[in-house]
């Protein structure tokens, strides 16, 4: 096997568990807004849309993994390194879903600014935050599975998931 396939192998396999995973909770995410929605005649994206930011979310989840600062207490409890990263990824996710409304507003509007404003006066907050809070648990269990990943092994995890692997 080349190098270059190695890698890209590689890389699949790193981006794959959290595309798999913020796939299925952007879909919950988005079932959630639809049922919050109904009867408001607003429309909402599509699933291609839901696995788009799946992908670029799990991408910069593997990215962010790789910088110094986001494993900050590997010597401490393993609660430690979850609420740093559960923190961080939501306050990335907060920002993300406010610049999301804000794109809508901002085409409604044609500026910057004027969507910003028409946006604060009119989005419905409490539907807002529930969708953040919402996140935020998602975010909190991926956080603690890949931080207890990390610390028992691959391996070890499927094994104590699924059971020993059988030899076919």
């Amino acid at each position: 096997m080349s190098k270059l396939s190695a890698k890209v192998k590689e890389e699949f396999h790193a981006l794959l568990p959290p595309t798999i995973f913020f796939f299925v909770a952007l879909h919950l995410v988005a079932l959630v807004r639809v049922l919050m929605l109904e009867g408001t005649g607003i429309t909402l994206g599509t699933s291609l849309s839901v696995t788009v930011a799946a992908l670029i979310l799990a991408k910069a989840v593997v990215i962010a993994d790789l910088l110094p600062f986001i494993n900050r207490y590997p010597d401490r409890p393993l609660a430690y390194n979850i609420a740093w990263k559960t923190a961080i990824y939501a306050l990335i996710a907060i920002l993300v879903h406010y610049l999301e409304r804000l794109v809508e507003f901002w085409r409604q509007a044609g500026s910057f600014i004027a969507g910003n404003e028409k946006m604060l006066a009119e989005i419905v907050w409490p539907h807002f935050w529930a969708i953040q809070i919402f996140l935020v648990l998602v975010i909190l269990m991926y956080c603690t599975m890949r931080e207890l990943v990390r610390v028992i092994g691959g391996d070890e995890a499927r094994r104590m998931l699924f059971g020993p692997l059988q030899d076919t």
